[in-house]
């Protein structure tokens, strides 16, 4: 779940993350400084095993590099809304009121939609584990709601339906099991956010006194559920759009007080903006995004921060088209995976320099603790990163 916090303390997961990012890296020299990035976050017994797995992969036989294996849906449902929770469960949220489920590893996928919720649009999905989920129906007015279910999606409660007609819910994020939030676009000047005690079961308005005014036209994109992203028990980011300047929030405090950060990704117009983001712990970040439209180039469209977001650094070789979302891999501090309609993209440098490594369509990814990738997208499309 990516509002929890994905702890990278498991040394065997570390490995596996690491040798996950070497395979991806070139064959020959290209590789070798693949390996050192990918292994730069480990040290002693961690720092040998990558060493070991490089060896595997560059002697005998060649090894497959890793790919987005498809996982048939059943469906033809958009999913931008996804949740990881391990090798074999997921949950993917989507048009038409969509949820699905996969215990399996997408073997099988069990249609858990909430009743009567065909014409609303889930665009967020945050679990718990493979019983406990919560999901975000978004869009103007009552068309914003909250489901949550205790039972694997046998059963759902609506916990919250949005009762102002200018408030448009974008995203949720969770802390904890108990703590999270859900963010709306601008309601008279400012960013609205709910905040819940009880893991989705009731919500409550946040006060807006620590929220900084947005900018004219300014709002979140509801693209990928990585418009309001946490790490830790305390830390959340908003990403926005829409604006001349695109820029993400962070409040420490779970909501209560925002600081606001120019993020120099394509902005000036309302379909530019960032996207997504992914923290790996309180203090790096990467931000993906550009202009949605097909028919628009999307240069400089991905950026990073060391400092928890206080100030944003353009990629040196930023992704090289739209992106809606970002996701850090297994237990590494260098790499990640970026997605959009046009292809998924590779860092080995934490966000300095992207190359693409598939050509399939993605609105978002996500990673587990025990080392799993998937990714969702257009047309039904779920995938499992496999090799």
């Amino acid at each position: 779940m990516r509002g929890m916090g994905k702890s990278r303390r498991m040394v065997s997961m570390g490995l596996a993350g690491a040798a996950l990012a070497l395979a991806f890296a070139p064959a020959g020299p290209a590789q070798a400084a693949g390996a050192q990035a990918a292994g730069a976050q480990a040290a002693g017994a961690q720092a040998a095993g990558a060493q070991a797995a490089g060896a595997q992969a560059g002697g005998g036989r060649a090894q497959a590099k890793p790919h987005w294996a498809l996982k048939a849906s059943g469906t033809d449902a958009r999913f931008r809304g996804l949740a990881a929770v391990s090798r074999d469960a997921a949950w993917v949220a989507g048009t038409k009121g969509t949820v699905l489920r996969t215990s399996d590893g997408g073997a099988h996928w069990r249609n858990v939609s909430p009743p009567g919720a065909g014409e609303l649009e889930f665009r967020d999905i945050e679990a718990f584990d493979s019983r406990h989920a919560v999901v975000l129906a978004i869009g103007e007015g009552d068309a914003s709601r909250v489901f949550r279910t205790d039972d694997g999606g046998a059963t759902w409660t609506e916990s919250f339906r949005n009762p102002d007609p200018k408030a448009f819910y974008d995203c949720l994020t969770f802390f904890d099991a108990r703590h999270g939030l859900a963010m709306s676009d601008p309601v008279d000047g400012k960013y609205r956010i709910l905040s819940t005690r009880d893991g989705g079961r009731s919500w409550d308005v946040l006060p807006s006194d620590g929220m900084p005014a947005a900018q004219e036209g300014e709002a979140g994109f509801a693209a990928s559920g990585q418009c309001l992203v946490s790490s830790g028990p305390r830390d959340v980011w908003l990403a926005t759009g829409g604006a001349a300047r695109a820029r993400v929030l962070h409040s420490s405090d779970r909501g209560l007080t925002w600081r606001a950060t120019d993020a120099p990704v394509p902005a000036g117009d309302p379909a530019r903006g960032v996207f997504g983001l992914a923290f790996r712990d309180r203090t790096h970040g990467i931000a993906v995004g550009g202009d949605y439209r097909a028919d628009q180039a999307s240069l400089r469209a991905s950026a990073t921060t060391r400092d928890g977001g206080r100030t944003w650094t353009p990629s040196a070789a930023p992704v090289p088209a739209y992106r809606s979302g970002v996701t850090w891999l297994p237990h590494s501090r260098t790499s990640a995976l970026a997605v959009g309609p046009t292809g998924t993209d590779l860092t080995l440098d934490a966000g300095r320099t992207w190359r693409t490594v598939d050509t399939g369509s993605y609105d978002t990814a996500d990673c587990t603790d025990d080392g799993a990738c998937w990714a969702s997208g257009e047309k039904g499309r779920v995938a499992r990163l496999e090799r």
